[in-house]
């Protein structure tokens, strides 16, 4: 058998529209379908990532359900690659788009996206040296 690897990850989130502008806008990631539920509203926008047909699945939570807040067990965070040439412009342009960086390793900036989930932007195994 072949190891696994990533086929998508989702994270549900209160406003569909607020996510897109954070993952589509602010970190580039491109639309590749958007899904509808039965009555037609928007349900799920799934953005494309690195490798391909891997996406990122942002699913619209159901009314009186919380999305998981941050000290429950799952996943913890979703770290997506940069280079650390482009570290510096990327902590710029999260701070302007009103996401800074709240954390920052030697491999990894965090910054937390409209609902709270926590995005990495790791250029592991390659320090930052400024």
């Amino acid at each position: 058998m072949r190891p696994l690897s990533v086929h998508h990850l989702a994270v549900e989130v209160r406003d569909l529209d607020r996510a897109e502008r954070f993952y589509a806008q602010v970190l580039g990631l491109p639309v590749i379908e958007r899904h509808a539920d039965a009555e037609g509203h928007p349900r799920a926008i799934w953005l494309a990532l690195g490798e391909e047909g891997v996406f990122l699945a942002l699913e619209k939570a159901e009314a009186g359900r919380s999305p998981r807040l941050g000290g429950t067990p799952g996943w913890h965070c979703v770290a997506l690659a940069i280079s650390p040439e482009d570290r510096t412009s990327w902590e710029g342009k999260l701070e302007e788009a009103g996401h800074p960086v709240e954390r920052r390793t030697r491999f990894t900036i965090y910054t937390r996206d409209p609902d709270g989930a926590l995005v990495g932007l790791s250029h592991h195994p390659v320090p930052f040296d400024p």
